[in-house]
């Protein structure tokens, strides 16, 4: 639970939104649950079993997957026990995991849009559950480890109905997924010791209590751009 002790805004805060603003809005094709041009073309082109290209498609898109990435920084910002953080990234992952294969093998198709949507709520709810708001609006505490899976589910269905878009072919079909989820699992390991030793070296500081209020205002903001950009997309696409 925060107490507010301070809401001077910090610079390296402001700095990182600069950044996040930079890079999300700069990346075209590649914002959030895009592709890029030239990994969509390998992918079509793409005939048989080809394991560790795809592993390495899996781990570009998480690590510059912003919304993943801003979802994950709202899960641990309190957890300091590694034990706590593996059974919230392995539940993540699990959801992750599930909708992903099964969105693609199935071709259960949904708007893109709407679907990228969700996952941009799913960050401010992440960043509403860490400012303490459901216990004051609704005096209850949702169940952390089930949103973590639900949200799970919704953020691998957004990869699935982008590589639906590809004419992917069916020979290899199933290995090259398993290999692509295997890559974003990579990707989220690499990007969530990133997170972990920033966080390691913030929480050691005063300012981490004095922003961590103010983090997660700017994290729920970042979730509200995100949602909105999609919701855009979606009404003028």
């Amino acid at each position: 639970m925060i107490t507010v002790r301070r809401l001077s805004i910090s610079p390296l805060l402001v700095a990182s939104v600069a950044v996040f603003l930079a890079l999300a809005f700069g990346a075209g094709p590649a914002f959030a649950h895009g592709v890029e041009a030239g990994d969509k073309g390998y992918i079509q082109e793409t005939s048989g079993i080809v394991f560790w290209p795809f592993v390495y498609l899996g781990a570009k898109h998480m690590v510059t997957g912003y919304d993943h990435l801003l979802f994950l920084f709202g899960v641990i910002f309190f957890l300091y026990k590694m034990k706590d953080i593996g059974i919230y990234v392995t539940m993540f992952a699990i959801g992750h995991s599930v909708t992903l294969l099964f969105g693609v093998l199935s071709n259960v198709s949904v708007s893109s849009y709407l679907v990228d949507a969700i996952i941009g709520l799913s960050v401010v709810y992440k960043a509403l559950d860490n400012m303490g708001a459901y216990q004051r609006w609704f005096g209850f505490q949702p169940n952390t480890k089930a949103a973590t899976l639900i949200f799970g589910l919704f953020h691998g269905f957004g990869l699935a109905t982008k590589l639906q878009d590809f004419e992917m072919s069916a020979d290899g079909l199933v290995v090259n997924l398993i290999a692509f989820n295997i890559g974003v699992e990579l990707g989220q390991l690499l990007a969530l010791g990133a997170i972990l030793i920033a966080m390691g070296f913030w929480r050691k500081t005063p300012s981490f209590w004095n922003h961590a209020y103010l983090a997660n205002v700017v994290v729920m903001t970042l979730g509200f751009v995100l949602a909105g950009y999609q919701l855009v997309g979606y009404f003028v696409a």
